[in-house]
């Protein structure tokens, strides 16, 4: 099992976001952008989730799933940035998580158009909010900037891990996806 080199990349990677935990620091809004995704447990079991899911699929699905997701999420991030809000955004984004995990707990392998629709349609949601809560003073392309590149390499993440464990220990993604299903029924509780 050699998970330390993608796990190891991704801290690195996502590390320097820490070092601007404190207002004030990123006016160009890259590392804004980046913490956003991390550092909320909506946004961040989703974007793996994402990544579990695209290494459930076949074909063309693999790579599908993931860029629909940021696509989409680019676009809502932008309608967010121009003041759209979107009716029941918060219930969206954690009814995301819980389905998410459902489709990666089951191993879900739904047609390609479906399996896109439903991810555009989660994406939608977080991109909306993340173009909402732009930093005063940030630039909107430096905070997009972020938020893509940060879901971008959480999708890779759970990619990535889902696609370098041994056999035995595959049933974890789909434990993980559990996990992450009661996590979103938990946030949409709350």
């Amino acid at each position: 099992m050699n998970l330390r080199k993608p796990l190891l990349t991704a801290a690195l990677l996502l590390s320097p976001a820490l070092a601007f935990a404190h207002p004030g620091h990123d006016h160009s809004g890259v590392m804004s952008g980046l913490a956003h995704p991390v550092f909320g447990l909506d946004h961040l079991l989703a974007m793996v989730a994402v990544g579990l899911w695209a290494a459930q699929q076949t074909g063309k699905a693999r790579w599908a799933l993931p860029l629909t997701f940021v696509a989409t999420m680019l676009v809502g991030g932008l309608l967010g940035f121009a003041g759209f809000e979107m009716p029941l955004m918060e219930t969206g984004i954690a009814g995301s998580v819980l389905a998410l995990g459902l489709l990666v707990a089951l191993a879900v392998r739904p047609p390609l158009a479906v399996a896109a629709g439903l991810t555009a349609l989660f994406a939608l949601s977080h991109g909306v909010a993340h173009g909402l809560e732009l930093p005063d003073l940030s630039s909107p392309w430096g905070y997009a900037a972020g938020f893509v590149i940060a879901t971008a390499a959480l999708h890779g993440l759970g990619y990535a891990v889902a696609r370098n464990l041994p056999q035995a220990a595959a049933p974890l993604v789909r434990i993980a996806g559990a996990a992450s299903a009661i996590a979103g029924a938990w946030l949409l509780a709350a």
